[in-house]
């Protein structure tokens, strides 16, 4: 096949952070390509984080104003796209898996297109394996050309060539592309883009560019149109949005946003991801203030220790970050607090691994994403001098998931004999006869009903039981 190479990624470039300002652009599908999907299917994988989610929502959108049609069955499909991630090599390893599969696929079906977009392509070694090793994929674009999609296809289509189109740039913010959400009752909403925090273990802030911000009216509108379309809650995506209108420059922060956000009617506001270091009085009294704002909050720490703090470039420390969760439990006295731990950093030793399950026992973290630290090629930490063993790292981790299931069913049992709200959201895969749904502190409640009317509505559920992971109730009819 023959090759149309657009543009490489570039690290380099992608770690560069100007000082100017982010342009903002209206999308909007030109004549020429408004049929390229007509009589057309399409199907999406979707990898990684809610941000990732929120992407494919726009690539849906984008393929369905296309002509696209979603598919059934992604084998017989003529349009596959991978969206992937690259925080962790195991993430990666799975679009490895697919790609096999899909491989053969194409071969039964040669008008097939198939597609890798998001976080993988960014990385210079990702997207060199893709061109070395699976030279049936198509078209390989990255995370800051999404809204080039039509253009792409086009070229991949007409031209019968692989194109590849991956942009190294600090990103730009486009307002107006269409959307195909997921559910009918609760949405993402892209607040910001990108990361400035470089944490030495992290691929992110150079595949999604630097913090940028939308402008507070875009998403306050947003928010007005999903409540006037229905929706019970939004939940607010960045990689970093304590930081939000930092890049603006303007007196207007994440803190003001959720205040202003609380006036729109919108019944449930959540927000990921944050981080320690910005997380501010201001947001923290927005969710004592708000009765929209739920009492969740996903913090991640990482780690316990000082020291590997430090090495992973944090901006925290232990003391600091259990000063703000004191503040918040204070504040917010019902708050359930989830997080993300790393363990196995390079060179933690048994000492600095304790300090982070001492952590643990202080804050009691109502759930937890745990993972052994995975290196990634073009961060400061791949070039770390790493003496730990891989038998020693898995024993540590299940040390940790050991203490943090413990304050899981905890927190889960808590809440035994209150009746709680949840925003139920289908029929539970393991029991037709139960539905579930998310309670406000976002614990996962399963209760006995077939009535699928009540999809997309909050409830009143007393909870009878707390599990580790979940939690049992009964329909409490008002």
């Amino acid at each position: 096949m023959a090759k149309i190479k657009l543009s490489m990624p570039d690290l380099g470039l992608a770690r560069k952070r100007l000082q100017k300002d982010t342009p903002t652009y209206n999308y909007q599908i030109t004549k020429e390509y408004s049929n390229i999907g007509q009589n057309k299917t399409y199907y999406i994988f979707t990898y990684g984080c809610q941000g990732n989610e929120a992407d494919s929502e726009v690539i849906s959108g984008i393929l369905e104003d296309l002509g696209y049609v979603k598919a059934t069955d992604p084998y017989k499909s003529n349009l596959v796209i991978l969206n992937t991630c690259a925080i962790r090599e195991n993430a990666e390893n799975r679009i490895w898996g697919v790609l096999g599969n899909l491989k053969g696929a194409k071969q039964n079906n040669k008008d097939m297109l198939i597609a890798i977009c998001g976080c993988m392509p960014q990385e210079e070694n990702a997207t060199n394996k893709l061109l070395d090793s699976y030279p049936f994929v198509d078209l390989i674009f990255g995370t800051h050309n999404i809204y080039d999609l039509p253009k792409l296809l086009k070229e991949a289509n007409d031209k019968k060539a692989k194109v590849v189109e991956v942009l190294s740039t600090e990103g730009a913010i486009y307002e107006g592309a269409p959307k195909k959400r997921e559910f009918k009752h609760k949405a993402w909403v892209n607040i910001m883009y990108g990361c400035d925090e470089f944490c030495t273990y992290c691929i992110v802030p150079y595949t999604r560019g630097k913090e940028r911000s939308r402008a507070k009216e875009d998403i306050i509108n947003e928010v007005k149109e999903l409540v006037k379309d229905g929706y019970k809650e939004v939940t607010l995506l960045g990689q970093n949005v304590n930081a939000y209108g930092k890049d603006l420059g303007l007196d207007y922060t994440f803190g003001d946003l959720l205040y202003d956000l609380d006036k729109t009617g919108i019944q449930r506001i959540r927000y990921t991801t944050s981080h320690p270091k910005d997380l501010d009085l201001k947001t923290i009294y927005a969710m004592r203030d708000c009765p929209s704002v739920m009492p969740h909050l996903h913090l991640p720490v990482q780690s316990g220790d000082d020291y590997i703090l430090k090495k992973m470039n944090r901006k925290y420390t232990h003391e600091e970050y259990l000063e703000k969760i004191r503040i918040l439990k204070k504040e917010v006295p019902n708050i359930s607090i989830t997080t993300d731990i790393i363990v196995g950093f390079p060179n933690e030793t048994e000492e600095e691994f304790l300090n982070t399950l001492k952590l643990v026992d202080e804050v009691k973290f109502e759930g937890a994403f745990t993972f052994i630290y995975s290196k990634r090629e073009g961060t400061p930490a791949a070039k770390m001098e790493d003496s730990i063993s891989d038998e020693e790292k898995h024993k540590r981790l299940d040390r940790l998931n050991v203490l943090v299931d413990k304050y899981y069913l905890e927190g889960n049992k808590r809440f035994e004999g209150q009746v709680v709200n949840v925003l139920v959201d289908g029929v539970s895969k393991n029991n037709l006869n139960n539905l579930c749904g998310y309670s406000e502190n976002l614990k996962l409640v399963h209760f006995p009903s077939t009535d699928k009317s009540l999809i997309g509505q909050i409830v009143k559920v007393k909870i009878i039981e707390g599990k580790t992971w979940f939690a049992l109730g009964e329909l409490v009819n008002e």
